[in-house]
């Protein structure tokens, strides 16, 4: 899917439709003292190092793609929610 890396939508700070910049959504760091990663390791540990047994069928084949949306006056950053696509693309308008 082609997506234009500027979009003119709704930005909740300045009340108003204004251009936003479009990213696509990367996760941060996993930071290993956090106490949801630590509980994460603790229950990772058996089953050679995975939570639980390993699924024999994949039901999903795609990731949800998230849009990052950067408002040009304000700077305010809001996600768009995420769609399943194979491939995504940011093409210049």
């Amino acid at each position: 899917m082609k997506v234009p890396d500027t979009i003119r939508t709704y930005c909740p700070r300045c009340n108003e439709y204004t251009e936003h910049k479009v990213e696509l959504y990367k996760a941060g760091k996993r930071r290993n003292l956090a106490q949801g990663q630590r509980r994460y390791l603790r229950k990772n540990l058996g089953y050679g190092s995975k939570r639980t047994a390993e699924q024999k069928r994949f039901a999903k084949i795609t990731k949800k793609q998230v849009l990052k949306l950067i408002c040009n006056k304000c700077k305010y950053v809001l996600q768009r929610r995420g769609i399943r696509l194979k491939k995504i693309e940011i093409i210049k308008k």
